[in-house]
């Protein structure tokens, strides 16, 4: 399938059912915002990394506009739902602040995920948080955990999460993620660097759109 989407590009990596929280200040995704919701459409983000707005990114719907500020700012809570590719970007809209993009969905392979991989996985994630005094709590069964579920929690960088999300298929993902694991464990002295990259709070993000030039 192919169509039209508004898109707000951060600098940011989000996946498939992840909850985002965002304060939107800025007035062209304001606008991008308040029609969602009013014609109960989605939006894309896709990653800025070093400058470029990438070609994978994740569709967002708006679950809940959480808050409007006097200043007419909104804090808003979204999820993921798809990875989408883009294949046009279209800068300028007519009335329209914001820019969008022309995209498709590539197939996503979910059902070769194997359980074995992922419970070592999760044995060495947790040997991390451990060494790390790091408190985390998955909110699901060990046996419902898929990689995106957490992506964000191996202290992977924006370029390497990104690497993840154009990956199509759970067991490549897994095997990513392990190989990531991999290299991780010995380097486990960098703690303080380590523990930023972790991203473990809901707080809402205020970050500034990408401008196109």
């Amino acid at each position: 399938m192919t169509n039209f989407i508004p898109i707000f590009p951060l600098s940011i990596v989000v996946y498939p059912n992840e909850p985002l929280n965002l304060h939107i200040f800025e007035p062209r995704y304001r606008q991008l915002i308040l029609e969602c919701v009013e014609q109960k459409k989605h939006f894309g983000i896709p990653p800025v990394i070093q400058g470029e707005v990438k070609e994978m990114g994740t569709l967002m719907e708006v679950v809940e506009i959480a808050k409007v500020h006097a200043d007419g700012s909104m804090d808003i809570k979204a999820r993921g739902t798809d990875v989408f590719k883009i294949l046009e970007i279209i800068r300028e809209l007519p009335d329209k602040l914001y820019s969008g993009a022309i995209v498709t969905y590539p197939d996503n392979i979910m059902f070769d995920a194997r359980l074995g991989v992922m419970k070592e996985i999760l044995t060495g994630l947790r040997k991390i948080f451990e060494r790390l005094n790091i408190t985390q709590e998955f909110t699901k069964p060990d046996d419902s955990i898929i990689s995106y579920d957490i992506a964000h929690l191996v202290g992977m960088t924006i370029e390497d999460e990104y690497l993840l999300l154009e990956l199509n298929r759970e067991l490549h993902r897994q095997e990513f993620i392990k190989r990531h694991l991999a290299k991780l464990v010995p380097a486990i002295t960098e703690l303080e660097e380590i523990k930023d990259r972790i991203k473990l709070n809901g707080h809402f993000k205020d970050l500034e759109g990408f401008s196109f030039s």
